[in-house]
């Protein structure tokens, strides 16, 4: 899986556990700004990214994410 598709992947799995459309969420998206989720949905995504990229990342390290491109490049460094 190239950059791109990761990218396009986790963004998807982000809109659906944060219960936005795909076309909200941005690589610049903020968790805490502009979504503004509960903890259980990070430990939602989390297990999705796992299940569906089958790489895993401590949810301490997603937890610490600012963005959803600091979420692409930790899962990316863990694949």
């Amino acid at each position: 899986m190239d950059r791109k598709e990761l990218e396009a992947k986790i963004i998807e799995l982000v809109a659906i556990s944060y219960g936005k459309d795909e076309g909200e969420v941005t690589l610049e998206t903020s968790f805490k700004n502009d979504l503004q989720g509960a903890s259980v949905q990070m430990v939602a995504l989390v297990s999705e990214i796992e299940n569906e990229l089958d790489a895993m990342i401590a949810l301490q390290d997603a937890s610490v994410c600012e963005t959803v491109k600091d979420l692409v490049d930790a899962v990316e460094a863990e694949m």
